[in-house]
This record gives structure tokens, sequence and C-alpha cells, in this order.
């Protein structure tokens, strides 16, 4: 895609972190802007950071599948077109298997997997009604590539994010649509993320679940400040998303120092290896 001058885009994630910077130069760019996000004070925030642009803001919580479509049925109304979706939403839920509650399990594959199923799944037919050049971009994760300790969630949830990517593109090259698909996988990068729990919907909270006192969450809370307020900054991201929407890049990899260890776990699938905790011991 060349041209994004009043072309429309629908954004999920879009008060915080990439979501607001790729908001803020697709407005540069001429485009419209739907913008979702479950913390409406800081969507309103964002929108008023782009100037004249037209913008339809959309208080949503993306593991809502009703919610996601009245975005998108109020976007069509507004708009009478998608001609870009960029899947940004995304929680951070670190913990061990065996003690991060299932509700956690819940919330975050909610967020970061089917949220993009129920956009997809209503888009992706608008975007094929319309037979006009398209584009879809998940968010996913390095984390989606590689995996590590301590964030089996996570890591669920982005490979989940992944997988559906590429399985769509083939699925779409199959019918000849004229949609190109993209997946991002930035390493830590200085977000929002970290405050993942200031967004917790009531359906998956639980106060009196004695986890959320233990000292297992709050060294995993203690863990995920200290790796994205010590990650790369973001002044970057909104370039390189665009440069790889004009490109036609289906793989963003944002930090290239993680290329060996995606390399090392694709040595060690084809060649009869297994995870090795003391190889990811001082790495990640």
């Amino acid at each position: 895609m060349k041209d994004f001058k009043d072309k429309v885009m629908f954004l999920t994630g879009a008060a915080h972190g990439f979501g607001r910077v790729i908001a803020q130069e697709a407005a540069r760019r001429g485009m419209k802007l739907a913008l979702l996000d479950i913390d409406e004070p800081a969507l309103k925030e964002t929108a008023a950071t782009l100037g004249d642009a037209a913008v339809l803001v959309l208080p949503t919580d993306v593991t809502q599948e009703a919610a996601i479509n009245a975005a998108i049925a109020r976007t069509m109304q507004e708009f009478g077109q998608i001609d870009v979706l960029i899947n940004d939403a995304g929680i951070a839920l670190p913990g061990r298997m065996w003690e991060l509650p299932v509700r956690d399990w819940e919330w975050i594959l909610h967020v970061n997997a089917m949220s993009q199923v129920y956009t997809m799944r209503k888009i992706i037919p608008i975007m094929l009604k319309q037979k006009t050049h398209a584009a879809i971009l998940n968010v996913a994760s390095i984390a989606g590539l590689v995996d590590t300790p301590g964030m089996p969630a996570y890591h669920a949830s982005k490979f989940a994010s992944v997988g559906l990517t590429e399985a769509t593109a083939y699925d779409l090259q199959r019918i000849g649509a004229d949609i190109q698909m993209h997946v991002m996988c930035p390493g830590f990068v200085q977000t929002d993320l970290y405050h993942t729990e200031s967004h917790r919907p009531a359906q998956y909270t639980d106060a009196s679940d004695p986890y959320y006192q233990s000292e297992a969450f709050l060294k995993g809370q203690q863990f995920a400040k200290y790796v994205i307020t010590n990650g790369t900054p973001i002044d970057t991201i909104a370039a390189t998303v665009f440069k790889a929407l004009e490109d036609d890049t289906f793989y963003i990899l944002t930090h290239p120092e993680y290329n060996g260890l995606i390399a090392d776990r694709v040595d060690r699938i084809v060649h009869n290896g297994k995870p090795d905790v003391h190889v990811m011991d001082g790495i990640m």
C-alpha cells in the first residue's frame, strides 16, 4: 500500500503506546481513523493530538465480540469503508503456568488473540466486497516467535496471533484477495504495557483470589515494569509500521538482536532439540 490519504484505518489499542503513535502518523498522512480502546479518557487524549483528522472515538472492550461488531458497524456508518485494519490491543500477564488463575488465561487470550479473530471475521468480508486494495496488520510480539520462562500465557497468545496471521494470509492468497497481511513482532519497547492491571475488566476480576496478594504476582508485575521501562524508545515504531505497509513486509521485526534466538528455536525443532532454560538465562 502506497497511498494512505483519505483511506480509513480501524485501530484497536489506540489510546496508548504503539496505537497512539500509529494513529498520529496515520493522521499526518491524511487518513480517517476509527480508534478503539477500553481506556476512554486516554483514547480521547489520543484523538485530541490528531489535529483536524477525521476521527471516530470508539471506547470498546475488545474481549467482547458484540462490542467489536458495534464499533465496525459505526465505522461503516460514518466512513463507508475500511481500508487498513491494525489489531494493536494487547496485554501482558507474567506468571507461571500452574500459578496464573484461569481468568487471567482467558483475559489475555481474549485480548491478544480472540480480538483479532473478531475484527478480521467482520472486516475481511467488508474488504473483499469493496474490491479495493486493503491491508491488515496484527501486532504480536517477539514472544510469538521465541519462548522464554515466566510468561506462558503471553507466549500462548502471541504464538496464536502469529499463526493466525500466517494461516489467514494463505487463505486470502488462495482466493486472490487484494489484501496484504502483516504480523509485527517487536521486542521490549517503552510503552504502557506494564499498566495492564489498570485496564482489567470486571468480568476478569476476583480480588479475593490469594494469587493477587502473592509474592509470585508481585514479582511478575515488577518484572513486567522493568523490561518495558528499559526497552527501546517508541520513536521509530510508527515509521516502521508504515514502511512495512508500503513495502508489503509480512514479518515486521523491530529488534534484530533477537534474530539469533529465532534461528535457534527453528534449529531445535528440526534437530530434535528441546527448550533449555540455561540458554535463556541472561538473555531475556
